[in-house]
């Protein structure tokens, strides 16, 4: 009996992409998802960038809102609007994302098997070994070669050996009912969320999604939060049950191994300033997708052939990674009277317009706006005296 020729462990937004991408190219293709439905219980804010809905033709059916503003607002209350006139960011729905892109999977051939636990994976010479749980059924599956995309909390690449994520933080997240919230806003303090940040996303006139990051406490800060917006008459008290997530801010070391690949969240392929990683896992999911079809055209899914991919990927989102990282880590040391500043600094020097006027900076790569940004004088002389690491060994 013939193999199929991959498994994908996971019916995420990559999981789908890399399963689709692989089927249209003409292999065997089964997906295992966790869920009885792709996006069931996926706690996200649901933004991507226009460029993420225009470069992966993602259905418009799926968008609930379209936005070209956002509102910042430091720990004492000073506020920075970005905005421009094209859209920059929508606001989808993230079950019928999923099950889009799923469906779309499905079209091109990919077999989907939901409501199934993968309980462990073994890599063999010729072949890969899965036990799960389908439904309450036992079930024992082998192909020539598994793609975990199962999310971030996943233990199957560390019980391979490739490790686990260095660095996470949780999100909470809500629906809460609004009096009329048209903008995407923004909340940084150390009351709201410590070294993160917390957001409100409008999904309608009269609907948005509330939630924020923090290292401790998430359901504290986030009924702290409702009770202070509830208080500023941005929303309106109900009862709310919220939605738990880990994101990974820091790369697996190593995502691939013999006839395995890791994607997405499971791989850490997530922005470790915004923690948003649909965009990324999407990039990611083509390029695995591509490194595996070749692979298994040529019969050779050894580690050494599947190593292309990490080099692919790394060369094309790890400066990317390594700077919001830098910077992360550097904002977490920041007081609040510290964020108070630098706010000041910046809308006193007009230093976010000129930023807003840049066409080349973008959404979805954070890298380059963290650069020109301490690339101003007076922030970067700011930045020099709070120490910042990625100011090491640079002239001010």
């Amino acid at each position: 009996m013939n193999l199929p020729d991959a498994v994908v462990i996971g019916g995420g937004p990559a999981g789908s992409r890399v399963a689709s991408r692989l089927a249209e190219m003409g292999h065997e293709v089964v997906v295992l998802e966790r869920q009885k439905q792709p996006g069931e219980r996926a706690c996200c804010t649901g933004l991507i960038s226009q460029n993420c809905v225009t470069d992966f033709d993602i259905d418009e059916k799926v968008i609930l809102k379209r936005a070209n503003s956002a509102r910042l607002f430091s720990p004492s209350g000073i506020m920075l609007r970005l905005w421009r006139e094209k859209t920059q960011a929508c606001i989808i729905d993230r079950a019928a994302f999923d099950t889009a892109i799923a469906d779309r999977a499905q079209e091109k051939g990919a077999k989907y098997l939901t409501g199934t636990l993968v309980k462990n994976l073994e890599v063999g010479d010729d072949r890969v070994r899965l036990e799960a749980v389908c439904r309450g059924e036992r079930l024992n599956l082998e192909a020539r070669a598994a793609v975990i995309a199962a999310g971030f909390g996943s233990t199957l690449a560390e019980k391979l050996g490739l490790g686990r994520v260095g660095d996470f933080v949780v999100g909470v997240q809500a629906e809460v009912a609004t009096k009329g919230t048209d903008e995407v806003e923004a909340y940084f303090g150390e009351e709201i969320a410590p070294g993160f940040f917390a957001w409100l996303v409008p999904t309608s006139s009269r609907r948005a999604r509330l939630g924020l990051l923090s290292r401790r406490h998430p359901r504290l800060y986030l009924e702290r939060l409702m009770l202070s917006l509830k208080t500023q008459g941005k929303i309106i008290e109900g009862k709310v049950k919220p939605c738990y997530g880990g994101i990974p801010l820091k790369p697996l070391a190593r995502t691939y191994g013999q006839r395995l690949l890791v994607v997405g969240d499971a791989a850490g392929q997530v922005k470790p300033i915004s923690g948003g990683g649909i965009y990324y896992g999407l990039l990611c999911a083509d390029i695995a997708a591509d490194t595996l079809h070749q692979a298994l055209k040529g019969d050779n899914l050894s580690s050494r052939a599947l190593a292309g991919y990490q080099r692919r990927w790394r060369k094309k989102l790890g400066p990317e990674l390594d700077i919001g990282y830098y910077a992360r880590k550097f904002y977490e040391r920041l007081s609040d009277k510290q964020i108070d500043r630098m706010f000041s600094l910046i809308k006193s020097r007009g230093i976010d317009q000129a930023l807003l006027q840049a066409e080349d900076l973008s959404f979805d790569w954070h890298g380059e706006a963290v650069m020109r940004l301490i690339g101003h004088k007076i922030v970067a002389n700011a930045l020099q005296a709070m120490k910042a690491p990625f100011l090491l060994g640079r002239q001010p």
